[in-house]
């Protein structure tokens, strides 16, 4: 979200209930196409120098988490390593086994999902040193191997939807006792009966709604405890001009909100988060919360001073703002809100702009902030500063890269997320009180299970014989649950797009349309 400087800017919001922005960034009438619309522009203050924002004259474009950065690279030395609490970390070898799968079939598609979807450029790999506190000195990581043990159920294919299209991208989904809703660019809002894979119902906007657009474009990680979640539409499957509450049980549509207005025609990417009874909505337009229950405002965004240029990223529970105001004191601040009532919990001084990759938790809040000094992850806490996690040469990621991948969990104090990792993808464990590493699972994809509630991680082995596992959070121990068939195609799991349904099903979800579309295994 943007406010730029205008005669009026902070005075009062166009519309009740939305921090809209004075003046869109880009004139209705300028003809663009969709890469120029994303490609940042040139910040000198990432490396170093003074700022380049005079008045009227924004940064270039920042997206929020739903879509991938292009960062520059850090300057030689920019990483800051994490003191050693003791002896050097000794790992153990992983057998051949665990070695990632060759020719990933999602790589094979890439190109396709860049021609609608912008991919990730250059990723940073964060050089920490990767430590593991055990008793009292002594320092040890732990790389799990895959589970060696055959566990005694196997699992066989039940039913399988097919995609909309190749071009078919996951947006999200939810996983309800009895269905599953899944939203897609091409085949929009649907859900099917977990049973037998039948489709239930597919969401009919208004025809008012569908002159706005009716691919979706952004979905809540989840529903509310009313069953009821938030989903944006659009165009396409990237800009959205629309917002709904839906009925999970149903597909039914029981309000909608403008996202877009005269005055900001263009439509932005957006992202939308529930905490409760508010969902939050944080795009480059505006940031606010409303009522999931009746659409109507629960709060908005209102920019420090009169002369700002904001960034926004959401996850449930909180959002975090970056800005510049020209005309305070303070020029560049990083402020943490509260997701349910827009107060804010921190506020921090910075020197320039940061960016925050990734959102891993909400509360307490752990997020990836790349600065032009360092790049780490961070567990903010209730002040803003914090401990890092030793993430060492892993990259904690969107396991799908698509924005709908929501499996990164905290049970306790333990954070278990996605990561990449050399040679393929893993699965990592983290305390969050040290900051300290405490397992990897390489080789491996977290699986979402259909409730959250408890401390059992899901988990799906990606080489040798595929098996569901659970991994105990503090140990990394795993321990077979079902083996799954062998022969699945070109489908491969993913993080991100794996469900552990009630009776103890694996679900999968293609990301891609060209890899298929949805097949459970009972």
């Amino acid at each position: 979200m943007t406010t730029e400087s205008s005669p009026g800017q902070g005075t009062s919001q166009e519309e009740a209930g939305w921090a809209f922005r004075p003046r869109p960034r880009r004139p209705a009438t300028a003809a663009h196409s969709y890469e120029d619309r994303w490609r940042p522009e040139t910040d000198p203050s990432r490396d170093g120098g003074p700022s380049a924002e005079p008045y009227g004259t924004p940064l270039g474009t920042r997206w929020d988490t739903t879509m991938p950065l292009r960062f520059p690279q850090p300057r030689e030395g920019a990483h800051e390593a994490v003191p050693e609490p003791g002896p050097r970390a000794v790992s153990r070898p992983l057998p051949a086994t665990a070695s990632a799968r060759p020719n990933h079939p999602a790589d094979a598609d890439a190109g396709r999902e860049q021609a609608r979807r912008p991919r990730p450029v250059g990723r940073i790999a964060l050089t920490l040193a990767v430590l593991v506190a055990v008793g009292g000195g002594a320092a040890a990581l732990v790389e799990q191997e895959d589970a060696t043990a055959v566990a005694a159920k196997q699992l066989t294919p039940a039913w399988q939807a097919p995609a909309a299209g190749a071009d078919d991208t996951l947006i999200g989904s939810w996983l309800t006792d009895g269905l599953l809703v899944r939203a897609g660019s091409r085949g929009g809002l649907r859900a099917y009966d977990l049973t037998d894979g039948r489709q239930v119902w597919s969401a009919t906007p208004s025809a008012a709604d569908a002159e706005r657009g009716t691919v979706p474009c952004a979905m809540s990680p989840t529903t509310g405890p009313r069953g009821i979640g938030t989903v944006a539409f659009g165009k396409d499957g990237s800009t959205c001009t629309w917002l709904a509450g839906v009925q999970a049980s149903s597909g039914k549509i029981l309000w909608s909100i403008p996202l877009t207005s005269a005055r900001h025609p263009t439509a932005t990417t957006v992202t939308t988060y529930l905490q409760g009874d508010v969902a939050t909505v944080v795009g480059e337009n505006f940031l606010g919360g409303v009522n999931i229950r009746t659409g109507s405002r629960a709060w908005g965004y209102k920019a420090r001073g009169h002369y700002c240029n904001a960034y926004g990223w959401g996850t449930g529970g909180t959002v975090l703002v970056d800005d510049f105001c020209l005309d305070r004191k303070t020029r560049f601040t990083l402020t943490a809100y509260d997701g349910r009532t827009g107060k804010r919990i921190w506020r921090r001084a910075q020197s320039a702009h940061s960016e925050v990759t990734h959102i891993l938790s909400g509360a307490p809040l752990v997020a990836a902030v790349h600065t032009a000094r360092q790049d780490a992850v961070r567990v903010l806490g209730t002040t803003g500063t914090g401990r890092k996690l030793a993430v060492g040469d892993d990259e904690l990621t969107d396991g799908n890269g698509t924005g709908a991948d929501h499996s990164a969990r905290l049970i306790g104090d333990v954070l278990v997320t996605p990561a990449s990792v050399a040679g393929g993808t893993a699965i990592d464990g983290f305390d969050i009180t040290t900051g300290a590493r405490l397992w990897t699972h390489r080789s491996a994809a977290l699986a979402v299970p259909a409730s959250r509630e408890g401390d059992k991680v899901y988990a799906v082995t990606t080489s040798g014989s595929a098996q569901l596992v659970t991994i105990d959070p503090r140990s990394g121990a795993a321990t077979p649950v079902a083996g799954l068939p062998a022969g699945t195609g070109k489908w491969d799991f993913v993080s991100g797009t794996v469900y552990v349904t009630p009776d103890g099903g694996v679900l999968e979800l293609s990301a891609l349309g060209s890899n298929g579309g949805v097949r459970l295994y009972r």
